[in-house]
């Protein structure tokens, strides 16, 4: 039965693909009025509709129109996880039987939906569980979309709370699927889409300069985050493969033509490993690589993927940062890392 259905998907459009453009077109096609395509797209984008079912003020012969030439593959939740800390981590099921992860993630001042951006990953990073996986392939701009618009609803569904940020750091690199990346987030910020603020959108990156450089030229709304974990070549090399060729030279360049373009101060993100980036010199060289643009850092307490190749740092070590960071210009801040 299902492999049916994905011979169907892969042999028809798929509609979340289409522009508006082309979507009017397709209901000119069928001898509809052109208001139709309106009330379709608003179905899609703005009231997230998970199936043509749904679109309930769209005659019952045009729905059956389109579900015979489009595809609709929204992603299903297959499994969640709730913690003590109310953070909710959800299995979402694609169209071809993979799943990623997402996670919805509240504190006292924000409501935070982290998405994935690939099924697995190509970039071997030795600290990331997905860095243990193959990269299968890119994740849709709909399929990205899908995360952010169940993890809002969820967001209010539980906890009474609306979404209020959207952080691009679960499975995958967002920039080695830059299209998808961006149109999700035109999707997710649009008027005609779920209306969200883009700098209230983070994109995380290990660091992919060339790429960092391409956000510039595009003069991105959103706010971009480095996967630092060390400012010097050398440790950055064992940890992070990419850093052979994104070495710390290249990427500051890249930062700064980024903050040139767009105004956007970079965040930093840190993950402090005992007895590996956890002294003083460490946290030295993260003062000097992080005055090359303005900045926030967040430190980030290492949560262990059972391997035992890393272990979080001491609270003492950590204090080491954050009181050297008290005095820069730079604010930092301290947070556990999700997911």
């Amino acid at each position: 039965m299902f492999s049916s259905y994905l011979c169907k998907v892969k042999s028809i459009p798929n509609i979340r693909e289409l522009t508006f453009e082309q979507l009017s077109e397709a209901v000119a096609d069928f001898g509809e009025k052109s208001f139709r395509a309106k009330q379709i797209y608003d179905w899609l984008w703005n009231k997230s509709a998970r199936s043509f079912d749904q679109m309930n003020n769209v005659p019952l012969s045009l729905r059956n129109k389109l579900a015979e030439k489009f595809a609709f593959t929204p992603i299903v939740v297959a499994h969640e996880q709730r913690s003590n800390d109310r953070t909710i981590k959800y299995g979402f099921k694609l169209h071809d039987d993979h799943l990623i992860e997402g996670v919805l993630i509240p504190t006292a001042s924000r409501m935070t939906a982290c998405v994935s951006s690939q099924v697995g990953c190509s970039l071997s990073c030795k600290f990331c569980a997905t860095g243990k996986l193959d990269r299968v392939r890119n994740l849709n701009a709909d399929e990205i979309y899908d995360q952010v618009a169940i993890i809002r609803e969820q967001s209010m569904e539980v906890y009474n709370i609306p979404l209020s940020n959207i952080v691009y750091m679960g499975m995958g690199e967002p920039l080695l699927n830059y299209a998808n990346v961006l149109a999700s987030i035109e999707r997710i910020t649009s008027a005609n889409g779920l209306g969200m603020s883009p700098p209230r959108i983070t994109v995380s990156t290990a660091g992919i300069a060339k790429m960092i450089t391409k956000l510039g030229d595009d003069e991105v709304k959103f706010n971009l985050a480095l996967s630092l974990h060390a400012a010097n070549d050398s440790k950055r090399d064992k940890i992070m493969p990419i850093n052979e060729h994104n070495n710390l030279e290249v990427l500051r360049d890249a930062l700064k033509y980024f903050y040139d373009k767009t105004g956007t101060r970079v965040t930093y993100e840190f993950i402090v490993f005992n007895n590996f980036n956890d002294t003083l010199k460490d946290a030295q060289e993260l003062a000097e690589f992080a005055k090359h643009v303005p900045c926030k850092i967040n430190l980030i307490e290492y949560n262990a993927i059972g391997d035992g190749v890393f272990e979080k740092a001491r609270l003492d070590r950590l204090e080491v940062f954050k009181k050297l960071f008290r005095k820069q210009e730079f604010s930092s801040q301290y947070q556990t890392q999700q997911g």
